[in-house]
């Protein structure tokens, strides 16, 4: 089975070049009522983007209101919706009453990860902070401290829009995560778990990848260069591997699962 180990370098920084970010997050924010949705939102000052991480059953359709708050009553609100019946998977939608929320014209988020471990889907979003678009809720850096969302999944397992079971309400605080250390060291990948698709979001240069299984057999080395996005890695069967980023100066070690 051909797997893939996917590339992408949110900055990279050369002897001449040194940018401060500053990002902050939510953390982690679970639903009450049993509701087993989470989202995790991450805003980004220097990218000025958005990144949220969210997860939710992988046997039916699930979806998310942003910027809402208990006892909303589906009747407006900034809403993603993830099932398997429409292409793409995730839309971006709006409350509009109890029917199935519309999709908006502008589809803003795009999915940069979708992993599957057999009972929970992992989804990695990402939205610039603010656009355009009135029906989107907006993360201005400055002024976003908070929020509040609220989750809604069928309660039988179906991949179509409709109806739907509990209501999860939940609000989440915003934490700055400081400036930005300029080390592989600090090079996030995810989701892991995954299927074989990965993301590597590092914060400096990264000239290579080498691939070992958990045991230290060496698998594949692969070149990187700043535009690369996306490498190809065939033959990379399940299991627990250890991938040793470079650059000329470091090295740091990750473990992925591959499921």
């Amino acid at each position: 089975m051909k797997r893939k180990l996917l590339l992408t370098l949110a900055f990279a920084i050369g002897a001449s070049t040194l940018t401060i970010a500053q990002s902050k997050s939510t953390g982690v924010i679970s639903l009450n009522n049993g509701v087993p949705i989470t989202a995790n939102f991450t805003l980004n000052n220097t990218t000025s983007q958005v990144t949220l991480v969210l997860t939710g059953p992988s046997n039916r359709w699930f979806g998310i209101g942003i910027g809402i708050s208990e006892g909303f009553g589906m009747a407006s609100g900034d809403a993603l919706v993830f099932t398997t019946s429409t292409t793409p998977n995730l839309t971006d939608r709006r409350f509009s009453g109890t029917s199935a929320p519309n999709q908006d014209t502008n589809q803003d988020w795009t999915t940069v990860s979708n992993s599957d471990n057999g009972t929970t889907r992992t989804l990695t979003l990402t939205r610039a902070l603010t656009n355009s678009d009135s029906n989107d809720f907006q993360f201005p850096y400055a002024t976003t401290n908070s929020i509040s969302i609220g989750g809604v999944i069928p309660s039988s397992a179906t991949m179509n829009v409709g109806s739907h079971g509990n209501a999860g309400f939940a609000t989440g605080t915003f934490t700055t995560l400081g400036t930005d250390s300029f080390s592989l060291k600090d090079s996030q990948l995810f989701p892991n778990p995954s299927n074989g698709d990965f993301t590597i979001i590092a914060k400096t240069t990264l000239t290579k990848v080498d691939i070992y299984t958990i045991t230290g057999s060496f698998v594949k080395s692969i070149n990187v260069s700043n535009s690369d996005s996306e490498v190809s890695v065939s033959g990379l069967q399940t299991g627990v591997y250890l991938l040793e980023l470079q650059n000329e100066t470091e090295k740091s070690w990750k473990k992925v699962i591959v499921n």
